[in-house]
C-alpha cells in the first residue's frame, strides 16, 4: 500500500485527496494547507474524513479558534508518506521540493509549476514509461492533459504528424474573483503553451495553437485540426475515441450543447462538486477537411488532471511498470468508462 499525502487543499488538492481515497492500493495519509480556507472549513463540517496537517505555523491560532483538529505539520506528513502530491500555488511547489528532497521522498507537481521542478514532464497515456521510478514528476495543465488524451489516442492508432489547436479558455474557476468581472474576450500570443507542451511530451508531432480567454467558469473548449501520416476518416477517428476510457463521446442532439451541459450532467449524475474526470468529445464535431480531421473537446478544468496524477503515483512508485496496467488500475478505481 503506497502512502500518499496531498499538499495544498484547494481546487485541485481536494480532488486529488478524493482521487487517492478511491484507489484501493493507495493510502491517503493526510492533507496539508496553510490557512483555514472555505475548503478546510467544509472538511471540518464533513467530519474531517482526512487528517489535516499545517503547512505553516503562521495560522495555527486560527485553526485552534475554529476548533479545526490538526494532526501535525507538513514536515511530519512528508515523513509519513512515500509520495506527496503538491497542489499548491505556482512557485510554492518548487520551494516545497526542498523538503521532499530532504527526506528523499517522491513528489508529483501540478501544471502551474515550471517544468524544471521535475525529472519528467508526465502524461499517463502518452509517456507513462518515462515516469517509472523517477523521484519528481510534473503534470501537464488541464488543457494540455485533455488535449494529449485525444491526440495520443489517434496517434497510437493511426500516427499523427501535425496538429493545430484553438483553445476557448475559461477565465477563472467557479468561486474565483481575482480575475475581476469582465465582458470581453482576450487573445494570447501564439503559439499557446499547450501546443508547446504537447510537443514536449510528444516530440514527434508538430503542434501550434491559439488561445482565447473567455469570461466563463465551467470548462474550456478546444478545437483540433490533426494531420495523420495517412488520411484519417471520421469513422476511423470515432472508432478510436469510443474505445478510450477517458474520453466521453457525446452529441449536440443528445443535449450536450456546450460546456455548461457537461457541468449540469455531472451534477445530475451526483458527481461530487459536479466533477468529470473524462473529457467530452462531440461526435458531430468530427469532420474531414481534405487529408485532415477536425474535432472539438470539452475540458473540465477542475478535475481532468486527477486520473493522470494517479497514473504518476503508480509510475513513480513503480506500482505498475506496464503502461496499460497502470492506467487501467486508475481507470477502474475512478470508474472511468462506466458510461459505456
Amino acid at each position: 500500500m503506497v502512502k500518499v499525502g496531498v499538499c495544498g487543499y484547494g481546487v485541485i488538492g481536494q480532488r486529488l485527496a478524493d482521487g487517492v481515497a478511491l484507489q484501493k492500493d493507495m493510502e491517503l495519509v493526510g492533507v496539508a494547507d496553510v490557512a483555514p480556507t472555505l475548503a478546510i472549513r467544509a472538511l471540518k463540517e464533513k467530519g474531517m474524513p482526512y487528517a489535516l496537517y499545517l503547512a505553516s505555523e503562521e495560522n495555527r491560532a486560527k485553526f485552534e479558534q475554529l476548533k479545526i483538529p490538526v494532526s501535525g505539520t507538513l514536515e511530519e506528513l512528508v515523513r509519513k508518506c512515500d509520495i506527496i502530491l503538491d497542489a499548491t500555488s505556482a512557485g510554492v511547489g518548487a520551494k516545497n521540493k526542498e523538503l521532499y528532497a530532504k527526506y528523499n521522498k517522491k513528489a508529483v507537481f501540478q501544471g502551474g509549476e515550471k517544468n524544471s521542478v521535475a525529472d519528467v514532464f508526465f502524461h499517463g497515456y502518452a509517456n507513462y514509461e518515462k515516469g517509472i521510478g523517477k523521484q519528481f514528476l510534473k503534470l501537464t495543465s488541464c488543457n494540455t492533459t485533455g488535449l494529449i488524451r485525444a491526440v495520443d489516442c489517434l496517434d497510437r492508432d493511426y500516427g499523427i504528424k501535425k496538429v493545430a489547436i484553438t483553445i476557448v479558455r475559461r477565465v477563472a474557476d467557479p468561486g474565483d474573483y481575482h480575475r475581476g468581472l469582465t465582458n470581453a474576450l482576450q487573445i494570447d500570443k501564439a503559439p499557446s503553451h499547450q501546443a508547446v507542451d504537447l510537443m514536449t511530451i510528444m516530440p514527434h508531432i508538430d503542434a501550434t495553437g491559439i488561445l482565447i480567454h473567455t469570461p466563463v467558469t465551467h470548462g474550456h473548449i478546444i478545437t483540433v485540426v490533426a494531420t495523420g501520416h495517412k488520411k484519417i476518416t471520421k469513422e476511423m477517428a470515432l472508432e478510436s475515441f469510443l474505445k478510450h476510457d477517458r474520453i466521453r463521446v457525446v452529441s449536440t442532439d443528445d443535449g450536450f450543447l456546450g460546456n455548461a451541459s457537461f457541468f449540469r450532467y455531472a451534477r445530475d449524475l451526483g458527481n461530487p462538486r459536479g466533477d468529470m474526470y473524462e473529457i467530452g468529445l462531440w461526435s458531430d464535431s468530427i469532420v474531414e477537411s481534405g487529408d485532415e480531421i477536425m474535432f472539438a473537446i470539452n475540458i473540465p478544468q477542475e478535475s481532468v488532471t486527477i486520473p493522470e496524477t494517479m497514473d504518476a503515483v503508480r509510475a513513480a512508485c513503480e506500482m505498475q511498470t506496464d503502461r496499460l496496467e497502470g492506467i487501467g488500475k486508475t481507470n477502474t478505481y475512478l470508474g472511468m468508462g462506466k458510461w459505456k
